[in-house]
């Protein structure tokens, strides 16, 4: 009896449950992370090289030049402008992340599209890039925008057959619209937009995000000087239609754009400049019944946009 006392004493109790932690222990951690973001591994080690140099190297300019690169910064800006196609060379990932679903979705996003260098970087070295914003983990590198040149517009009309239709921008400087207007013109027929090299929104990922796309497959041109670059329209035979709240004709009895047009449209508060205004063939203005001072460049854009291809289809 003794010696079964001891049998029996030798068992174990009850036990504390594990809560579910051994059930969460076999569980998947997710996919496995492409070879270029593995550290040691071959391909990681030739992305890492890659993206230095590519970042040491300066950048090519072409007939309209160059923007500058930029950073795009945070878990769900990042996704959003991966999601929406917005150019990138390099997903800078930082070092022992929380592996969240929008880090595994840009991790995926980035494979797809092919081309994007994927690095993998310590904390520090993420703060120092951004300037200590709160980049979350994800960065993105955007390369700089390549410009066409003003000319590259009329000459793409040409070759197709086509009367120009461009739009032209005088001290817009929010992106937002510039991405707007540049989604009208390719939803019309357009054949660009000119933006001024200074004090002017350019192609950032802002404005690539709002073109919906459309940023891949219709030019934006830079000028140096856009009065010049208007007359260099009009010498040729061009015409250049300014939009203006006191032009001096309405929109819709402008014969003008049945042909080769520019349509100027300037900033909604100061609307077009003294130069530039002076430069149009004619200055128009939108009938407005409902008493709104002004429309901003994307939607004026795209109702003069609508009406010119209206008239020529």
């Amino acid at each position: 009896m003794a010696a079964n006392n001891r049998r029996m004493s030798g068992k174990k109790g009850a036990q504390v449950g594990s809560g579910g932690q051994r059930r969460r222990g076999l569980e998947g951690k997710g996919p496995t992370p492409p070879a270029e973001m593995r550290k040691g591994h071959k391909k990681n080690r030739i992305a890492t090289s890659k993206a230095k140099q590519t970042a040491r190297r300066p950048a090519p300019r072409g007939r309209g030049g160059k923007g500058t690169s930029e950073l795009v910064v945070g878990r769900n800006p990042v996704v959003e402008a991966l999601r929406e196609g917005v150019p990138a060379s390099t997903l800078y990932v930082q070092q022992f992340i929380d592996n969240d679903e929008r880090v595994r979705e840009a991790l995926q996003l980035a494979a797809e599209r092919g081309g994007i260098n994927l690095m993998e970087a310590p904390r520090p070295e993420l703060d120092r890039m951004t300037n200590g914003l709160n980049h979350q983990g994800l960065v993105l590198q955007v390369p700089p925008y390549e410009y066409a040149h003003p000319e590259d517009l009329a000459n793409a009309a040409a070759d197709g057959g086509e009367d120009p239709l461009i739009v032209a921008l005088d001290g817009v400087t929010d992106p937002r619209n510039l991405g707007a207007v540049v989604r009208s013109v390719s939803a019309f027929g357009g054949h660009g937009v000119v933006v001024p090299e200074r004090r002017a929104a350019g192609m950032t990922a802002g404005a690539w995000k709002t073109s919906a796309g459309a940023a891949a497959r219709t030019p934006v041109a830079r000028a140096t000087n856009l009065t010049r670059a208007l007359e260099a329209y009009k010498k040729a035979g061009i015409v250049v239609v300014g939009l203006a709240a006191d032009g001096d004709a309405e929109l819709g009895d402008l014969a003008a754009l049945e042909g080769p047009v520019v349509i100027v449209v300037g900033s909604e508060g100061k609307g077009l400049s003294r130069l530039v205004g002076e430069t149009c063939d004619f200055r128009v203005r939108i009938p407005m019944p409902g008493g709104a001072e002004s429309l901003n460049a994307g939607v004026a854009a795209g109702i003069v946009l609508y009406e010119a291809a209206r008239r020529r289809g």
